[in-house]
């Protein structure tokens, strides 16, 4: 009797691990983030995504991303076939990311050609 009572409690325990393992299933924060940028720019970004995918995006909708050099710069539009089926996937520049009220004329058109919206 005492057999069976321990291989049972052991079951129950190691099925209650389990369960404990498995990854939290919650959202990005929801509000806005202020991230300082390295050369001392300040910039006002949301979070978006769970446990699977994520990304940042500027106030308006941009998607950036930070480079290796902790730089956050937006993302340019790659057209990649998989499967016979086109993809769009994000690639890092090098042009720095700013908020709205902060972009120059040259970068709004870059932006316009070039970038991804998520809104």
């Amino acid at each position: 009797m005492k057999k069976y009572l321990f291989i049972l409690l052991s079951l129950i325990v190691l099925t209650l691990n389990a369960q404990a393992q498995k990854p939290a299933r919650v959202p990005a924060y929801p509000g806005q983030i202020e991230r300082v940028q390295p050369d001392g720019d300040t910039l006002h970004v949301f979070l978006r995504g769970d446990e699977h995918m994520h990304f940042m995006m500027t106030i308006d909708g941009w998607q950036i991303r930070e480079n290796d050099k902790g730089k956050i710069c937006y993302c340019k539009r790659r057209v990649v076939k998989k499967d016979g089926k086109k993809e769009i996937i994000p690639v890092v520049t090098r042009k720095q990311a700013h908020d709205a009220d902060k972009r120059t004329k040259c970068e709004n058109r870059w932006l316009e050609r070039h970038g991804i919206r998520k809104v």
